[in-house]
């Protein structure tokens, strides 16, 4: 399947150690074609970080989609009713946003964006980065698994001797799983084993 023409929301969250992960992928969807409406969190918009103020990084994501950031709930909210988008990604996802997501908290523009999507029926798209998706959050992926409409990036631990329970996405398997999600398919395996990654 190809993208050309599809319209699909693309939302970050505050895991900002894995932007320079992301940005690769939203260059991909652009460059086949698809329609990219980019969304951030209020922690993303807002935040100063080691890895980029919240100023500049809303103003590369919308540089490279080519269009404003959404970054209110008052903004995502008209996503629903108008259904603009057929694919709604989520990357990176954070175990804050998971466990919200999966507990129906609406209380950030991403939030409203998936909420105000899964009622039109359609497809959304996690690509998680989180610490404690082997730990607490263990049951918020649980259910967010057996959610019908949300597809995962495949995931695995990204260093388990540092980290063990964490789970980071491949988040150069974004488009692929897009591809399988518009068919109502999730790309398979889930469970992958990544390269060891670095904490930062």
């Amino acid at each position: 399947m190809t993208l050309n023409g599809k319209n699909v929301g693309f939302a970050l969250t505050g895991s900002h150690c894995t932007y320079e992960e992301i940005w690769p992928e939203v260059e991909k969807l652009r460059q086949d074609g698809a329609n990219v409406y980019p969304i951030v969190s209020e922690t993303v918009a807002k935040s100063d970080t080691r890895f980029g103020k919240g100023a500049e990084i809303v103003a590369r994501f919308s540089a490279l989609t080519g269009r404003s950031v959404i970054s209110t709930i008052v903004e995502a909210e008209p996503l629903g009713p108008a259904k603009i988008l057929d694919c709604l990604v989520i990357a990176p996802c954070t175990g804050n946003t998971c466990a919200k997501l999966a507990n129906a908290i609406t209380d950030s523009a991403v939030l409203m964006a998936a909420k105000a999507h899964l009622r039109n029926g359609k497809p959304v798209v996690l690509a998680i980065s989180t610490n404690d998706a082997l730990g607490l959050n263990a049951k918020n992926l649980g259910v967010l698994l057996s959610t019908p409409q949300i597809y995962f990036v495949p995931f695995g631990q990204d260093n388990p001797t540092e980290k063990p329970r964490s789970l980071v996405a491949q988040m150069d398997l974004i488009y692929p799983t897009v591809e399988r999600a518009l068919e109502h398919r999730q790309l398979q395996p889930v469970l992958i084993e990544r390269q060891l990654r670095r904490v930062r």
